[in-house]
């Protein structure tokens, strides 16, 4: 049984945003630097607010940062 996961493209739009550091985007988004490594790196699932404040920071609509791949339920 697969499980479920989601991916994200944050890190590549990080840096077509002027390079942004993982501490900048963190301080934009009011997580800390630590909770932005774990969801690029795909270990923590951000909760809705902070994903809505990731795709508002920059500019672009949740499914252009964040994509569900639902698991088999059997």
């Amino acid at each position: 049984m697969k499980k479920s996961s989601i991916t994200n493209n944050i890190r590549q739009l990080r840096f077509m945003h002027n390079e942004m550091t993982q501490q900048q985007l963190a301080d934009r988004v009011g997580v800390t630097r630590q909770t932005i490594v774990a969801i690029e790196k795909e270990k923590y699932s951000p909760s809705l607010e902070v994903a809505f404040l990731i795709a508002q920071v920059f500019g672009v609509p949740l499914e252009q940062i964040f994509t569900f791949h639902p698991g088999n339920e059997q």
